[in-house]
């Protein structure tokens, strides 16, 4: 494997550095997507959003006919080292960069492009996803929300479940079954719906972290005009499988060095025995292990670059990242509470909590994206069927 950059793509990380050095004054503390907001924090989020899009670093894989850089893969990964680096991050309001615009790019309309792609960009339009649902589980083309033809509308009835963002969003791209007597992974159809509209209503869900970023959402007697569905009636499974592929495709698995190195900080501040806990060898090793596990990931996302760079589909190291990396992030954050002793009772932004309480916050909410994505059962299953070739039970 080349790990050197051509000429073009250290130019891009050039520019880069120099517009994030010169504006990261503008940029919020990296925060928890999940976590409760504070006052101004959203709308922080929002502005950081806009500063970048100023600069042209919002959506810089899109393609420039839709407002983007048409950054290459080696240039989107560069963009995001470089804001690694200053302990910045893109900020999420929503899922319309990752996972709507890019689809509606696909399988839009001229209409559509227009009235929501410029949007998107601007921070102007806040996206949620309407897939999941009560009693589903996993299997995502048992949708039962119900969009019934009624003229030039829909008329919408249903729920959707662990909606992220849907507290602040303004649309809400959803499958709906506009067909109930079709086989399940037929009669679904994808559609854009306006969050305002009457009989839409919002209901947090809130964890154990005190987190409201997953809500409930309900829909009753809505009216969603035709011309909102995205590609095909009926043929909502397709598009949904574009967004999905754009969801497990995008992230490139997190990176968890920085955590390791915050952990070993963390070590070198708590007292034990006189000195602090970084002197006991058996600590050094615990995040020595855990730094080794997160080379190996940011190596096997070099895997997963090296399969795009060459046009290949998707092999099985993303399941092995999020398979890995989540549960590497919940050793990191039980490993914590060991060194914290009492003190890891303290809550999230208690007085006296070491680090404002961030790292009990992160052991409540390690066990999350064990199940979300994907559970990691899933995970084990799609790993030993698909990539060992082990018999199913």
């Amino acid at each position: 494997m080349d790990f050197n950059y051509t000429p073009e793509d250290e130019a891009f990380r050039s520019e880069v550095r120099a517009w994030l050095e010169a504006n990261k004054k503008f940029a919020p503390p990296p925060s928890n997507i999940m976590a409760d907001e504070g006052a101004g924090d959203w709308e922080a989020r929002v502005n950081w959003h806009k500063k970048l899009n100023e600069g042209g670093w919002v959506a810089v894989n899109w393609p420039k006919e839709y407002g983007g850089r048409g950054a290459t893969v080696m240039q989107r990964l560069i963009y995001r080292e470089e804001l690694n680096r200053l302990g910045l991050s893109e900020p999420f309001i929503g899922m319309g960069i990752s996972l709507l615009g890019p689809t509606l790019m696909h399988w839009g309309t001229e209409e559509q492009k227009k009235n929501h792609i410029p949007k998107i960009l601007k921070g102007e339009e806040v996206w949620c996803q309407g897939y999941s649902e009560p009693g589903s589980g996993s299997d995502l083309a048992s949708v039962q929300t119900r969009a019934i033809d009624d003229g030039d509308n829909f008329v919408v009835n249903g729920q959707k479940v662990w909606t992220s963002m849907a507290q602040h969003a303004d649309m809400i791209f959803a499958l709906v079954r506009t067909d109930p007597d079709a086989p399940k992974h037929k009669g679904i159809s994808y559609l854009l719906i306006d969050m305002h509209s009457q009989g839409v209503t919002v209901r947090p869900l809130v964890q154990m972290t005190g987190g409201k970023g997953f809500n409930e959402v309900f829909f009753e007697d809505v009216r969603v005009p035709k011309k909102n569905i995205v590609g095909e009636r009926n043929n909502g499974w397709q598009v949904a499988m574009t967004t999905l592929m754009f969801e497990r495709g995008g992230g490139g698995g997190q990176d968890y060095i920085g955590e390791v190195h915050e952990l070993a900080r963390l070590a070198k501040r708590i007292p034990r025995n006189g000195s602090n806990a970084w002197d006991d060898s058996s600590v050094r090793q615990h995040v020595a292990q855990f730094a080794a596990e997160a080379e190996a990931l940011r190596y096997t996302g070099y895997r997963q670059l090296t399969r795009q760079l060459k046009g290949m589909p998707p092999g099985p190291e993303g399941s092995m990242m999020k398979l890995c990396g989540t549960e590497l992030g919940l050793k990191i954050a039980l490993y914590a509470m060991e060194l914290l002793g009492p003190f890891s009772q303290l809550e999230f932004n208690a007085p006296f909590a070491v680090d404002k309480g961030k790292w009990s916050f992160r052991m409540l909410a390690a066990r999350g994206p064990t199940i979300y994505a994907g559970t990691n059962q899933i995970q084990h299953n799609i790993i030993g069927e698909r990539v060992l070739g082990l018999p199913k039970g």
